[in-house]
């Protein structure tokens, strides 16, 4: 079988002619299987060719990636963690803890995310370091867009504080400027570097301004004339106000503040203070957000959305969350001027800036390769009540959808899919229906494997699936002659009709080789030999008001070991004649009963010889006609032991016979 790993929205397969060939697929749990067909499309120039491939396409690959297991693992505890909040819990609370497990997720997503780069970077194997570099890719967007959830939905930045979070979003994913930073300020001449003043208008369009002010002072250290120009520059950059949330400055006196600022920025550059450094003219440009000045700069603000958030700190400090989505469609249109097309990435964006949760939802699980990101991210903010806005009930269906696509691509997995039970105990309408239906299709490769499973079912009292698991296991045993495993697993699923089978097979392997395996098993059957008459016979019962651990056959040669021969006589005919040893086993019997038959005193009654005499002549009208591919040695030593037997029978019912009617003087 050939495999193709392809994106969801890919339609090609590697060597097959869509226009010569009509293909058929059949829908897997986590995968498809395309194969050719013998329809022959209209319009085909020849007739259809067989193919000897059937295509596994793999919906979704990263489950079998090393390190994207880690994000799997390590999300599952802060998932499990998230569903024990409690509901008591105070709303203000409550939102801390939200936003704390969304930190978590997206530390968890950059752990990975580092982990890959490193992989990619080191290895010589190009094909691996796309396939990682790839990877990357995605998880950057994923992490881009859950950190925009987490301040726009989750912590619910109000005016002024959300331009804040804006700006530590755009930060953190736009390292390259730190990168560049380092490789100027390493150099021998910082301030001669070809990419120096790149590097101090980063600064500026990211609002760090001391970091810029460090910057342009190494400038103005070897510009004794432009030290006047640097000097005013430092003093608008140290005086540009900063809103700080919780302090004693409302928002009406910050932007009081930030105006008078703003309007010092205007006269300086109507006044042509900086006319003579058009890289201090640029930046000035910038400080009174001048909109043709940003767009001039896009190669060092790289995408619109950061083209968004700088344009809002030099111009709209204050902006309120319902303005977001106005700013956020005309920074798109402004960034692309009209002639790039918008990505995938750009429109979940744009969905979040205009707060449509379920758009952002719908995206994602339309634009990425697996459901771990909707998954997760739509359970988080169901908890913190976001998706009840339009239909009380279909922000639960939505989250519940989406968990049971998750969790039965990691059923898929031979080791992931213990992570998805606890996905499936979370879904409260459907969850235990699928881990029904899933956990039976998980192979039980081990024993080991087995009792995992066995064990997840009976802590959930799926007594069905406990049985099902238990015969497979049963029947694999016996297929491989280990009774003992066999009886321990059918005892397990209270299956009486395979224990029974498995115990004859049990005296069988007796017969054949003097001894029983797994006595250690037999000797504590406990409760579990009233499953059926057969274990009855292995296993221990009371006798002569004494509990004992043997099986009443054992007994018997526990009780002859003993000399107590009578005992031993009643004990071993009465496993006969109340029928509790199969009727196989009568000549193993009978032969046992041979040495006490040829006591010197008489240990069987003249009644009980004749019933060892009834139940050997049963067995012998029961017996099946000789078979002709048995050897011929095996059934004259089989007529041997009916003649002995019969003659011991005799001539203990005539000693008997004499004993009994003898009369004591």
């Amino acid at each position: 079988m050939e495999e193709v790993d392809v994106e969801p929205t890919t339609t090609l397969i590697p060597g097959i002619d869509y226009t010569q060939k009509h293909m058929g697929f059949v829908w897997g749990p986590g995968d498809i299987l395309v194969y050719e067909t013998k329809y022959k499309p209209t319009g085909a120039a020849s007739a259809l060719q067989g193919c000897p491939f059937v295509h596994l396409v793999r919906k979704d690959e990263d489950i079998y990636s090393p390190v994207l297991r880690k994000l799997f693992n390590e999300s599952h505890h802060i998932f499990v963690g998230l569903q024990k909040i409690n509901e008591d819990v105070p709303s203000k609370n409550k939102k801390a803890q939200f936003a704390s497990i969304s930190k978590n997720y997206r530390s968890v997503i950059r752990a990975c995310m580092e982990e890959l780069q490193q992989i990619a970077v080191s290895t010589r194997d190009t094909t691996l370091a796309t396939k990682h570099g790839n990877q990357v890719s995605v998880l950057l967007a994923v992490e881009l867009i859950w950190n925009l959830c987490e301040v726009l939905f989750i912590e619910a930045a109000p005016a002024g504080a959300l331009l804040l979070h804006l700006l530590d979003w755009v930060r953190l994913h736009k390292a390259d400027v730190d990168e560049r930073a380092r490789d100027v300020l390493q150099s021998e001449s910082p301030t001669e570097h070809p990419a120096y003043w790149d590097m101090a208008i980063s600064y500026v369009l990211q609002g760090r301004m001391d970091e810029a002010r460090q910057v342009l002072a190494k400038q103005a250290s070897v510009q004794p004339a432009a030290r006047s120009m640097f000097k005013l520059l430092d003093s608008l950059l140290m005086k540009m106000p900063v809103y700080s949330p919780g302090g004693t400055q409302t928002l009406t006196e910050f932007d009081v503040k930030w105006r008078h600022w703003h309007e010092e920025c205007n006269r300086c550059l109507q006044d042509s203070s900086f006319t003579s450094n058009r890289h201090l003219e640029a930046i000035c440009k910038i400080l009174v957000g001048d909109e043709d000045t940003l767009l001039e700069h896009k190669e060092l603000l790289g995408t619109w959305y950061h083209f968004l958030v700088t344009r809002l700190l030099f111009s709209h400090p204050t902006v309120k969350p319902t303005e977001l989505h106005y700013y956020a469609q005309s920074s798109l249109d402004m960034f692309l001027d009209s002639h790039g097309v918008p990505e995938p990435l750009d429109s979940i964006l744009l969905a979040a800036f205009e707060f449509d949760i379920h758009q952002v939802i719908k995206d994602c699980s339309i634009a990425l390769n697996n459901w771990w990101f909707v998954a997760h991210l739509t359970d988080l903010l169901d908890h913190c009540k976001l998706l009840q806005s339009h239909n009380l009930h279909f922000g639960s269906n939505l989250r519940e959808f989406l968990l049971l696509e998750y969790a039965s691509g990691l059923f898929t997995h031979h080791s992931l899919w213990q992570l998805a039970v606890d996905y499936f105990d979370h879904c409260p309408e459907f969850g235990r229906v699928y881990l029904e239906l899933q956990i039976e299709r998980v192979p039980l490769d081990t024993e080991h494997k087995a009792l995992k499973v066995l064990r997840i079912c009976e802590q959930r009292q799926m007594a069905e699936q406990v049985r099902s698991i238990c015969k497979i296991m049963a029947k694999k045993a016996l297929r491989n002659n280990r009774l003992g495993s066999a009886l321990s697993w059918s005892i397990r699923a209270k299956d009486a009709a395979f224990a029974t089978l498995i115990s004859e097979r049990f005296l069988q392997d007796y017969c054949t080789h003097g001894t029983f395996s797994d006595l250690d098993l037999i000797d504590n059957l406990g409760p579990a030999m009233l499953l059926s008459d057969r274990l009855t016979f292995l296993g221990a019962l009371p006798w002569a008001n004494q509990r004992v651990v043997w099986g009443q056959y054992r007994e018997f040669h526990k009780l002859y070991g003993e000399n107590r021969f009578s005992e031993a006589a009643t004990l071993l005919l009465s496993l006969m004649t109340a029928k509790i040893a199969p009727q196989s086993f009568w000549m193993t019997l009978l032969t046992d009963a041979l040495p006490l038959l040829e006591q010197r005193q008489v240990i069987f009654s003249a009644d009980q010889t004749y019933e060892l005499m009834h139940c050997l002549e049963e067995l012998i009208a029961g017996k099946t006609p000789p078979n002709p591919d048995h050897p011929v040695q095996d059934e004259d030593i089989e007529a041997t032991k009916i003649e002995l037997l019969r003659l011991a029978l005799s001539r203990n019912l005539a000693l008997a016979i004499v004993k009994e009617g003898t009369v004591d003087v």
